[in-house]
C-alpha cells in the first residue's frame, strides 16, 4: 500500500513515450509465435501503436488463419516473455529512453501530490521486463495494462480504481493525465474522463494529435518544469 494518499495521477504509456525498445519487442513476438504455431513473421503488417497486447494477439492468429487453443495461448506468452528478456539487451538503433524521461520521473517522484503510473498497451509482464531493463520501474506505483482489457479505452478507470485502492482521494477525472504518443492514447483519456498529455515521439505529428482531441502536446518530454506546468495548473 502507498505511504499516503495523493491528489492526481499522471498515467504513461511506454513504447514510443517513455521508451523505444530497438524492436525487441516485436522481434520476441515473432519468435515466440513460429515457435508456438509454425508461422514465420507472424506481427509482421500488423499495427501495434496505441493498441493493446491483446488485440495485436489476435490480429497475428486472424491474418495466419491459426486457432489456438488455451494452452497454445498459455505457451505462446510464456515465450514471448522469455525471448522479451533476451531480445530487450541487444544494443541496437531506436533504442532507450526517450529525452527528459529520467529526470521528469526524478521530479515526480518528488511531489507529495502526484502518483505516477502506467496506461500501457503491454501485458503486464512484458512492461516490467521493458521498463526494468532501463531501469525507471520502480517510478510507478500502479499501472493499468493490456491484459486487464483488451480495449485500451476501458484502462482509465481500471487504473483510477486500483489508485483509489491504494487510499488516493481523486475529486474529479480531471486529476488523472494520460500521458502518450498515439491517437488512441488520447481517445482513452476522453473515453475515461481524463486529461491528456500527447507527445510527439512516435508516428504522430502535432495536428494528428490535436486533431484526436489532445488537451496539450509537447515535442517529447524533455522540458520537465513546462510538463509539471501543464499537469498541476
Amino acid at each position: 500500500m502507498m505511504a499516503r494518499s495523493r491528489t492526481q495521477i499522471v498515467l504513461f504509456d511506454i513504447d514510443g513515450t517513455l521508451l523505444l525498445s530497438g524492436g525487441a519487442g516485436k522481434r520476441a513476438l515473432n519468435r515466440a509465435f513460429k515457435e508456438s504455431f509454425g508461422v514465420e513473421d507472424g506481427f509482421d503488417s500488423i499495427p501495434v501503436a496505441g493498441r493493446t497486447d491483446a488485440l495485436i494477439f489476435r490480429d497475428a492468429l486472424d491474418r495466419s488463419g491459426v486457432v489456438a487453443t488455451d494452452s497454445c495461448r498459455i505457451g505462446f506468452f510464456v515465450r514471448y516473455y522469455e525471448y522479451l528478456e533476451q531480445e530487450i539487451i541487444y544494443p541496437g538503433r531506436n533504442k532507450g529512453l526517450m529525452p527528459g524521461v529520467s529526470l521528469l520521473l526524478e521530479r515526480l517522484a518528488q511531489l507529495p501530490d502526484v502518483v505516477t503510473g502506467l496506461l500501457t498497451g503491454n501485458f503486464a509482464r512484458a512492461a516490467k521486463i521493458k521498463l526494468q531493463h532501463f531501469g525507471i520501474w520502480d517510478y510507478f506505483a500502479l499501472g493499468a495494462y493490456g491484459d486487464d482489457a483488451s480495449l485500451r479505452d476501458d484502462l482509465v478507470p481500471i487504473a483510477v480504481s486500483r489508485a483509489r485502492a491504494n487510499n488516493v482521494v481523486i475529486a474529479s477525472s480531471a486529476d488523472t493525465i494520460v500521458v502518450g504518443d498515439t491517437p488512441l492514447d488520447v481517445r482513452c483519456a476522453i473515453a475515461g474522463g481524463a486529461r491528456s498529455v500527447a507527445v510527439c515521439t512516435g508516428s504522430y505529428g502535432e495536428s494528428e494529435l490535436r486533431e484526436a482531441g489532445a488537451d496539450s502536446v509537447l515535442p517529447d518530454l524533455a522540458d520537465s518544469e513546462r510538463f509539471l506546468k501543464l499537469i498541476l495548473g
